[in-house]
């Protein structure tokens, strides 16, 4: 992981009020879509705060949940969140995952695979994970628009500052584009690649709920936010309250779209499962 990546995310309490709670509400239609049969074992690369895994342990009926984050600070959070004898979680790295023999039956990442180094080496390691026949899919924020919240951020930050477009999370997370992540999966191997997006309503209470957990930002945005200076923004602040939509009662009505991408791990004669004890 790089250094910016590791320093993006360092507080699991401000990621929960920042954006967990709208990535749970993705969390659910994915896990859905999935249709991963009941008893199987799942991976949850980039586990996070425990949000995928408690969804996976809720919807999924699984023997058996392993997260892997390299945040010893959130596998602490998800160890106390995710109270469920099923789920265990341990601190290592996305992208250098490696099991001999695969002990997994799918494997999952939620909104991990544009913050890592190199997108492709994490879904080998998933890849390496998983038994022949297996699931891998992941989700990602659309930044580019959909995702409603960071989008208005952006062209509100872009309106006050040019320097603020070397910060965008939508030109710089090609990977969050529904093509690349076709491309990602397909060029890894991987059959019955399907991309569909997810959109959920993120309603916020009032212009508070929305501007207040930007001072605790996790991720792409934090280290935009963090190095404005009180003046800069507090003009973004009200950039913010004259292009955000407000209804009567004073709350604010935005979307969230996630692009999901899931494939299958092809069954070969000489990969089958059954065949291992012979080679």
């Amino acid at each position: 992981m790089t250094t910016d990546f590791r320093s993006a995310f360092n507080d699991a309490e401000a990621y929960e009020h920042y954006v967990g709670r709208w990535s749970k509400q993705v969390a659910h239609p994915f896990v859905q879509w999935l249709a991963v049969p009941p008893g199987q074992r799942w991976l949850d690369v980039g586990a996070g705060t425990g949000i995928l895994t408690q969804v996976i342990l809720d919807e999924a009926s699984p023997a058996a949940v392993t997260g892997l984050d390299f945040s010893a600070e959130y596998s602490a959070f998800a160890r106390r969140r995710v109270q469920d004898g099923r789920a265990e979680f341990k601190v290592g790295d996305a992208t250098a995952i490696s099991f001999d023999p695969p002990p997994f039956d799918a494997a999952a990442a939620g909104l991990v695979l544009n913050f890592v180094p190199s997108p492709e080496d994490m879904v080998q390691g998933m890849m390496r994970a998983v038994r022949d026949g297996g699931v891998i899919a992941a989700y990602v924020w659309d930044y580019a628009g959909g995702m409603e919240m960071m989008r208005q951020f952006w062209d509100a930050a872009a309106a006050l500052d040019k320097a603020a477009a070397q910060e965008d999370s939508g030109p710089r997370f090609t990977i969050c584009r529904p093509e690349n992540l076709l491309a990602l999966f397909q060029n890894a191997g991987l059959e019955a690649v399907t991309v569909i997006p997810l959109d959920v309503e993120t309603r916020f209470r009032d212009f508070d709920d929305y501007w207040q957990p930007f001072y605790g930002a996790q991720g792409s945005v934090a280290r935009y936010f963090r190095g404005l200076s009180d003046a800069m923004r507090d003009a973004l602040r009200d950039q913010l309250r004259r292009q955000l939509p407000v209804e009567e009662d004073g709350s604010i009505p935005l979307r969230a779209r996630a692009w999901a991408v899931k494939g299958r791990i092809p069954v070969s004669a000489y990969n089958h499962p059954n065949a291992r004890a012979i080679r």
